[in-house]
């Protein structure tokens, strides 16, 4: 049986050939083999490959030094692997290869869609089994020039992705277990209105009202001072429906806020 190669770029970028790390020879074959997987339309240029490696300064030997690159990585990858050719620009083929994005990917879709249908309990259990992809900041190891242009995205999926696992748990009554989790996703994000708005409804489902108006209140501050904006409809509504004592704050299943 041919040896399975495994991907991952949610954490350090690289390769597992049947759970042993191939080595891929510094920062640079890193960043290449990186931008090839992210690539949306399956190939990448030698122009945007040359700006992933070295930004708005490249070699003048740009072109030969990102062949060598690619060479070196055929000859690591083994023949499961194929890295072609194109048109000024070089593509990646994984056949039966495993990358953990995309396995993050189609459980994060699995486990939205369960949250849309209110099966709660698989929802949360496919969007942790997701989650559990991420071994830390994603594309470790590469390029600062690649993690700036591609950073971003992956780690606004991950948050959807969380986002979404905590309304599940908030639906199954779990909202004395997420107090911790919660108050240190507010402190680190404090400008995600979702994660504030689930802080709110976990402090009121907490007998804390108190605390959950003063959580509003610190992020309409904030909002205004730094963005010059008012809360959005979500806030509002978490906020109104605490100060009316709505019955639907303690009905776990009720507030489905913000699922799409």
């Amino acid at each position: 049986m041919s040896p399975l190669l495994e991907f991952r770029v949610l954490g350090p970028v690289e390769v597992l050939n049947d759970g042993e790390e191939v080595p891929l020879d510094g920062s640079k074959p890193r960043t290449v083999l990186a931008a090839l997987l992210l690539a949306d339309n399956g190939s990448v240029s030698d122009v945007e490959m040359s700006d992933f490696l070295w930004g708005h300064h490249p070699p003048a030997t740009f072109n030969a030094q990102i062949y060598t690159y690619v060479s070196r990585l055929r000859k690591t990858l083994l023949h499961e692997v194929g890295i072609t050719r194109r048109s000024r620009g070089y593509d990646i083929r994984l056949g039966n290869c495993r990358f953990d994005l995309w396995e993050f990917e189609e459980q994060a879709r699995l486990g939205q869609s369960a949250l849309a249908a209110g099966r709660f309990e698989e929802s949360a259990g496919l969007l942790r089994s997701a989650l559990s992809s991420w071994r830390g900041p994603a594309l470790s190891g590469v390029s600062e020039h690649l993690t700036d242009a591609e950073g971003p995205r992956l780690e606004e999926a991950r948050i959807a992705v969380l986002e979404s696992r905590i309304e599940a748990d908030l639906a199954l009554g779990r909202h004395a277990q997420l107090l911790p989790e919660l108050t240190r996703l507010v402190r680190l994000h404090p400008l995600q209105e979702r994660f504030r708005a689930q802080l709110m409804t976990t402090f009121y489902r907490c007998n804390r009202q108190a605390d959950a108006l003063v959580l509003y209140e610190e992020g309409r501050r904030m909002l205004a001072d730094e963005l010059g904006i008012d809360p959005g409809s979500l806030l509002r509504q978490v906020h109104l429906a605490i100060l009316t004592a709505d019955p639907v704050l303690q009905v776990p299943h009720a507030l489905r806020v913000g699922v799409g």
